[in-house]
């Protein structure tokens, strides 16, 4: 090949024959499905310790023994593993929300946020809801406020109407030599003060009317031409705010004073600060917005475009106790959020701070629905208000102060203080008279449209699909059974662990009745090596309920084999005393004899046995394999999902290169010395690498394919052991009755 080069030089290249190495994959990672109190619904979640299951799916449940999927998954993290959960859904899932115009929607399903975002997040249905469905949030208060006023202004008449004050009209003040200070120095100004009415509330019996308003700015009239300088109130001094020594007056929207005579004025019977007053409106305490945060005002992105008074406040408060425990525990703070779509947070660029965007991220319990500025809501007492003039003294409309619009010059309209309750919420069953959760049963279809989630091995990453218990109907159990061994031997990547029918085993008091129950259960489930069929239930303590629960041992059968990842390699087998004792059992529910277990293994059944001075362990390391194979050992079947995606990984590396004996060598100096390492630590009794041009024949090269055979001698574990003691006479000789020298 020529040169690249043009001119005379040196030109430096690299050939990188290192491309691909062989690493375990195996990450002990377990999958689960089952109903749950909390949580996104048909989402796998990551969970790695009890507290994070409890954090993320809540506690354990005794309502159709939803304890036994909880404990199960509880069980399995003892160990040492990742837990992928998926909550199940159900057609009697709800969120609790609050509705549009109603308490609460009648159904409202958001599984989890690509749900949301995919379709419910124009919902015209509810104003808020749970982030997830269930009981759970039913009592949940999403309270909100924005700058709806900046002063409460007491007005002795009984017809405010009559007096002129509108909302969304002007009201004004003259100022008359106020000392404006600047900087470095102070002026004078003389002029009109000017807010717009965004409440009224008459009192016709003792004339202690109030309005409430919002300042927009002051005004000065020289030569005839009016000027307007927009002020903020928080700013605090005395040209932002009416005094009780106003004169105030009221002007319709064209400019005119309007009353009981042209420029009549009212002298205020009290001005109070508007957000000063302002509570969460609770039923169980009393808590002031001014103790949570400042008022809510324009953020400097809306401002520095031209826009008003976008801020607004939200929290979630737990106001019956019924998530936290705590009356009117505040739970969430949201403070500081804008109503414009594009508004970009000052402290933390470029994350946008849209409020039904962020909370939709950042809150744990709540979504935002319907844009509440659209029209009045008689069921939560809100009605948008123009919070500022498009003109001299025209009140901006609400469809150009909508709150969703971008923040160019923009007023935007405001609801005030609000307290929206949620209710509604559904679990899988319906809630009986007198209680406060639901049902907790998943139906079979349910579940397995759960566990299909983890069908994409590319996608999700599982070592072992767990169980769980089984359901009402035996048969539904295999059924469950049946799938999970389908599911594993799809992804060929995986193992199944399945333990029988709980009414097999379970308040049955013969063993032999056990035996038959057991055997009949596995005997029409699948042939697979993906599988692992277990005998037990075992006998554990609910902390969370103070109780005693049978769970089944499928969890533990995973957690075992994750136990001897860590302690040992995944090629040894995860019975026996060294590596095989359970967490957590007080006794079994079936404990096999040796006659027993004599029936139960060849019929590809694992028992569990309790050994006194020892503990509850695994007693067997059959695979549900239905025939003699190497493979119908847990060891070997592991030790081959190890090495087959730690080589299926190296050689991806290898596509799109050139089929040639570089390439080939390539690959086997990956794969001999991982092997190498393998057999050193006692994996393998041998192997064989074959990839040259005996399996890479022209054919297979012009077809575009890469051929390797690697060829294995799995190590064995001993399952039998024989011990033969033989008495001999005082004056024989060893020798003679061995045969040995």
């Amino acid at each position: 090949m020529a040169t690249p080069q043009l001119s005379p030089g040196v030109l430096v290249r690299e050939v990188d024959l290192t491309v691909g190495r062989a690493e375990n994959v195996l990450d002990n990672i377990g999958a689960i499905a089952g109903p749950f109190e909390i949580g996104p619904v048909d989402e796998p979640i990551d969970i790695t310790t009890e507290e994070d299951l409890v954090n993320t799916f809540g506690k354990p449940i005794g309502t159709d023994a939803q304890y036994e999927y909880w404990m199960t998954a509880s069980s399995f993290l003892s160990y040492g593993g990742v837990l992928k959960v998926v909550r199940t859904a159900g057609s009697n899932l709800n969120n609790a929300n609050a509705g549009v115009g109603v308490a609460s929607t009648a159904v409202l399903q958001i599984y989890n946020y690509d749900d949301y975002l995919n379709n419910h997040q124009s919902d015209a249905t509810f104003n808020y809801s749970a982030k997830n469905p269930g009981t759970w949030s039913n009592t949940l208060k999403v309270c909100t406020i924005d700058d709806f006023a900046d002063q409460r202004i007491g007005i002795s008449t009984n017809n405010l109407a009559l007096a002129g004050a509108t909302v969304g009209f002007a009201v004004t003040a003259n100022i008359d030599g106020a000392i404006i200070p600047g900087i470095g120095t102070t002026g004078g100004f003389t002029g009109f003060l000017k807010g717009i009415i965004t409440g009224v509330s008459t009192d016709s019996t003792n004339s202690n009317s109030t309005i409430d308003v919002k300042i927009t700015d002051r005004m000065s009239v020289i030569g005839g031409i009016t000027s307007y300088f927009p002020i903020d109130y928080a700013e605090g001094n005395s040209i932002a705010a009416f005094t009780s020594s106003s004169s105030v007056q009221f002007l319709n929207n064209s400019g005119v004073t309007t009353g009981h005579s042209v420029n009549a004025a009212y002298t205020p019977a009290s001005v109070k600060d508007w957000y000063d007053e302002q509570t969460l409106n609770l039923k169980n305490s009393t808590t002031y917005w001014k103790t949570i945060a400042p008022r809510p005002t324009t953020s400097n992105f809306v401002s520095e475009r031209n826009g008003k008074n976008d801020g607004i406040h939200v929290v979630v408060v737990d106001d019956e106790g019924r998530v936290t425990g705590i009356k009117g525990n505040i739970i969430e703070k949201h403070l500081n959020l804008s109503k414009a779509k594009d508004t970009v947070s000052a402290v933390n660029p470029p994350q946008k701070v849209y409020y039904k965007d962020y909370i939709a991220l950042y809150s744990e319990n709540i979504y935002a629905g319907i844009n509440p500025s659209n029209a009045k809501d008689t069921q939560w007492g809100t009605t948008p208000r123009a919070s500022g003039f498009s003109t001299a003294c025209t009140a901006v409309t609400t469809g150009d102060g909508l709150w969703g619009l971008d923040a160019q010059g923009v007023t935007y309209s405001v609801l005030g203080n609000v307290a929206y309750e949620l209710s509604g919420g559904q679990d899988y069953g319906s809630i009986p008279s007198g209680e406060t959760k639901g049902g907790m049963k998943a139906t079979l279809a349910d579940l397995m449209t759960s566990y299909r989630l983890f069908s994409n091995k590319d996608e999700i990453e599982v070592d072992y699909l767990i169980m769980g218990p089984g359901c009402e109907v035996e048969s539904d159990s295999q059924a469950k059974a049946n799938q999970l061994l389908s599911l594993a031997g799809e992804r060929a990547d995986c193992m199944a662990t399945i333990s029988p029918h709980k009414a097999n085993v379970v308040n049955i008091t013969n063993t032999d009745t056990q035996t038959t129950n057991v055997i009949n259960f596995f005997s029409p489930l699948s042939s697979s090596s993906y599988g692992v069929f277990d005998s037990g239930y075992k006998y554990m303590y609910d902390r969370f309920n103070n109780a005693f629960r049978y769970i089944p041992c499928n969890g533990d059968v995973a957690g075992l084999m994750t136990r001897t990842n860590i302690v040992a390699y995944p090629w040894f087998s995860p019975a026996g005393q060294a590596r095989g004792v359970i967490n957590n059992a007080v006794k079994l529910a079936y404990n096999p004899s040796k006659a027993q277990r004599d029936k139960l293994y060849p019929s590809r059944i694992n028992s569990f046995v309790t050994t006194p001075g020892i503990g509850t362990l695994l007693f067997g390391d059959k695979t549900a394999l239905g025939y003699a194979s190497a493979f119908d050992r847990i060891n070997v079947r592991r030790l081959f999902l190890t090495i087959e995606q730690a080589l299926e990984k190296a050689a991806q590396a290898q596509l799109f290169e050139l089929n040639d004996e570089l390439t080939r060598a390539n690959f086997r100096n990956i794969v001999e010395p991982y092997l190498r390492d393998i057999q050193a630590k006692r994996g393998l009794y041998g192997f064989l690498v074959v990839c040259d041009t005996t399996n890479n024949t022209p054919d297979v090269v012009d077809n575009n394919e890469f051929r390797a055979d690697i060829f294995l001698k799995p190590a064995k574990s001993i399952n039998y052991i024989t011990l033969t003691f033989v008495a001999t006479r005082t004056g024989v000789s060893f020798e003679e009755v061995a045969g040995r020298v």
